[in-house]
């Protein structure tokens, strides 16, 4: 099994990143502030104005540390990676899998279902632990939802086209946002729709800084299994989008990024005074509290959970690298299928 490799996360602006022997060091104002083990690290997510040596630079390439760029807010900007690797012959198939609507249905039809069915049991387990707490009209919405997600997840199934499959995800997503506000317990906020590009509210600020690096993860499963990033089954092509790592994203928005979300509004972790509206209309996350939520980010992907394909017990930050792993072994011809996460 493959060791999970932790994430360095700077957020702090003007801080310098240097190696040190085998040492990432960060420096703020010429002081030492912290140091990791390289071999401890699989990414460097840095965010704002930070600056990196030329020697780190080249260190990391060379050992597969992966470098992100965001801005301060997470909007992504750039990511610096070494050689790509990966037989070639398995990028020659993900792209012929790609180019022909008959290869990728499949994989899109199973991501799709996988994402239905997390959402379901997403809804089913606050059921299940809040529905004491919720009001009738409440639990009846949530039910008649997540009987909708189950019918939707076996139609998914067996959909014709992808045109048709990405019509019936847009459908259940808005049924998905429609409910969201049930799940939301703290009454010091509201959400009534998703936004974005900018987020207009805090719950949707949260939302979009965690799946940034939701993604982020996922590109670096992808091309760590070899795979091309760009190249999807579900989302279109376009210049600049690594579609395929929304594509392996899909299956873990709701159990990891959007329970996560809940979660740090419904304890209270996330106060009104965390965030700060523009003029723009865009609310952005206080420093601290962006740090507050990288921290609960990290927390969560230690959780162990059941990949219920493999029949084992695993970090949830694992996941993604696992599935990038399956989707390569349908590829080659060792599954007959691609087995998607579910999550219960």
């Amino acid at each position: 099994m493959k060791k999970v490799l932790n994430t360095l996360y700077v957020t702090s602006e003007k801080a310098w990143l240097h190696k040190d022997g085998r040492n990432v060091v960060v420096r703020i104002d010429g002081v030492e502030r912290g140091r990791a083990p390289a071999h401890l690290l699989g990414q460097i997510v840095c965010f704002g104005h930070v600056g990196i040596s030329p020697a780190l630079m080249h260190f990391c390439a060379e050992e597969g540390i992966s470098i992100t760029f965001l801005t301060m807010h997470g909007r992504y900007l750039a990511r610096v990676e070494g050689a790509q690797t990966g037989n070639v012959m398995l990028r020659r198939a993900q792209h012929e899998a790609t180019r022909r609507e008959a290869a990728a249905l499949p994989v899109a039809r199973a991501i799709i279902a996988a994402k239905l069915a997390n959402q379901r049991n997403v809804l089913r387990r606050a059921m299940r632990d809040h529905g004491s707490s919720m009001s009738s009209d409440a639990c009846s919405h949530l039910d008649a939802v997540q009987q909708r997600l189950a019918r939707a997840a076996r139609q998914a199934l067996e959909i014709q086209g992808l045109d048709a499959l990405r019509g019936l995800e847009g459908e259940m997503g808005a049924a998905w946002w429609r409910t969201f506000p049930h799940l939301l317990r703290n009454p010091d906020f509201r959400f009534c729709e998703r936004n974005r590009r900018p987020p207009r509210d805090p719950v949707n600020a949260v939302l979009s800084l965690l799946y940034t690096l939701l993604a982020s993860d996922c590109r670096a499963a992808a091309e760590t299994h070899g795979l091309d990033p760009q190249m999807g089954f579900l989302h279109r092509d376009r210049p600049g989008r690594a579609s395929l790592a929304l594509d392996l994203m899909e299956e873990f928005r709701a159990p990891l990024a959007d329970r996560l979300t809940l979660s740090l509004f419904n304890r209270r972790q996330l106060q009104r005074k965390d965030f700060r509206k523009q003029e723009t209309g865009a609310v952005l996350l206080t420093d601290d509290a962006r740090a507050r939520v990288l921290s609960a980010w990290q927390e969560r992907k230690r959780r162990v959970l059941r990949h219920a394909f493999l029949d084992e017990r695993v970090p949830a930050g694992l996941l993604p690298q696992l599935q990038a792993q399956l989707l390569a072994r349908y590829l080659r011809g060792d599954l007959d299928a691609y087995p998607p996460y579910i999550w219960r």
